[in-house]
């Protein structure tokens, strides 16, 4: 069974008997975000400094496109329980969880 480019993979996602995804799709989802915006703006900030005396910048990548592993459905529930936000044209941001008051 191979799982076919830009499409959902069955593997990854997990419903439970109330058809709501499992706690454990939901973390799988977000770390996959997480990467693919940490991944993004590393990518980013690689390019900003050509000079090799600079150290380059910080990104001003706020938010990714989620991984195509999951359906939109799985963005839609985290966003539902405030941890992303959606910026628009499918774009996603993290919500920051900051504990630390």
């Amino acid at each position: 069974m191979n799982h076919k480019p830009g499409q959902p993979n069955a593997f990854l996602v997990e419903r439970g008997p109330d058809g709501s995804f499992t706690k454990e799709t939901l973390q799988r989802a977000m770390k996959a975000l997480k990467k693919r915006l940490k991944v993004t703006r590393l990518d980013d900030e690689s390019r900003l400094g050509h000079d090799a005396m600079t150290k380059g910048g910080r990104s001003g990548i706020v938010a990714v496109k989620p991984p195509d592993q999951y359906p939109a459905e799985v963005w839609q529930a985290l966003e539902a329980k405030g941890r992303i936000k959606s910026i628009g044209h499918g774009l996603y941001e993290v919500v920051d969880q900051g504990g630390g008051e």
